[in-house]
């Protein structure tokens, strides 16, 4: 899909854009344009990719609409992993969220539009469904715009659609490295509440669901991605033994329950029961299909789903040797 092709990815130096940009550099693109407003990043990503030549590090924000359009010129695909993230500093700064997570994604969907990209896919949260935070709300707003935009483009051939999925282990701003951070130090793990559950996927296996929904998406759809969820107790708990064992010495420290931060929830969703009633699934995913055209006829290997929500409620829960399993095959532990 993306040999000989020019793809930009917004937000390419965070743990997600960045992991999608290795991804496709596997499948010998004709250039990969890494857009991000962190030179610091760019320049870590660099020293790491060095050996690429067909690699440009374009610096910039995606609210900045001219600067956007110069940089997807001749782009075939564009991936959007962009974002104001963090649901405190979301909450207490709404109108940053809005700038980037609604404005933003609009400025890419009229640029995407003006060059005539192929595709554009976005990556979303289980934060948009049922949304009591700022983050979710600007997020499901974002979606909206990417969903619609399949039916304002005009006479362009551009495909819109988004990606949501959970929490990914390891990512920039994810427990794990707080967790870490507090264990070595001897300091109380700080965990919000003991019956606090999440969605959680390692970066890789986000890259490679994402690029296989950039590969089905047929415009105006939401991808979501099946994954297994933890109690975070349980994630704290495996971070400790990894530390017990590793050093060889006991942790003194103690998990402190700290209360729940504002507009944050006991346990997250990825799909709604309504939704559902409009939606397929493989072993894989789920797909939404747009509530103006439903239609997913050129889907092969896709059935309907059971009309349920998908929360980390219901979903599989991984047990306390899971997770240390998990955290040991991607080097997440001590």
């Amino acid at each position: 899909m993306f040999k000989d092709k020019v793809v930009l990815v917004t937000g390419g130096t965070g743990s997600i854009g960045s992991e999608i940009v290795r991804s496709i550099l596997k499948e010998q693109p004709q250039v990969v344009r890494i857009y991000s407003r962190d030179e610091s990043k760019q320049f870590f990503l660099q020293q790491e990719l060095k050996q690429f030549t067909n690699i440009r590090y374009l610096i910039g924000d995606i609210r900045d609409k001219e600067r956007l359009s110069y940089a997807a010129e001749n782009v075939d695909y564009i991936f959007n992993a962009a974002a104001l993230k963090h649901v405190p500093s979301c909450e207490y700064n709404p109108m940053e969220a809005i700038k980037t997570n609604v404005l933003g994604v609009q400025n890419l969907i009229e640029v995407s539009i003006q060059h005539n990209v192929k595709k554009m896919i976005a990556i979303s949260t289980d934060k948009v469904v049922n949304p009591m935070n700022t983050m979710g709300a600007t997020k499901l707003l974002s979606e909206r715009l990417i969903s619609a935009a399949n039916h304002y483009k005009g006479s362009r051939d551009t495909v819109f659609s988004c990606v949501r999925f959970g929490n990914v282990m390891g990512s920039r701003g994810s427990v794990i490295p707080l967790f870490k951070d507090q264990i070595r130090a001897g300091k109380s793990v700080t965990l919000t509440h003991r019956e606090m559950t999440r969605f959680m996927m390692s970066i890789p296996q986000a890259a490679e669901l994402v690029l296989k929904a950039a590969r089905l998406s047929k415009g105006g759809e939401v991808f979501v991605l099946k994954m297994p969820t933890l109690k975070i107790i349980d994630l704290a708990v495996g971070l400790i033994r990894s530390y017990e064992s590793t050093v060889g010495s006991k942790f003194n420290g103690e998990i402190a329950e700290v209360g729940i931060r504002p507009g944050e929830k006991l346990y997250e969703e990825l799909m709604t029961a309504d939704e559902a009633e409009r939606a397929y699934q493989n072993n894989e995913m789920y797909v939404i299909t747009s509530t103006i055209n439903s239609s997913l006829q050129e889907y092969v290997g896709f059935t309907k789903a059971e009309h349920q929500e998908y929360s980390s409620l219901n979903a599989d829960q991984l047990t306390l040797e899971d997770i240390e399993k998990l955290l040991n095959k991607y080097n997440l532990g001590f």
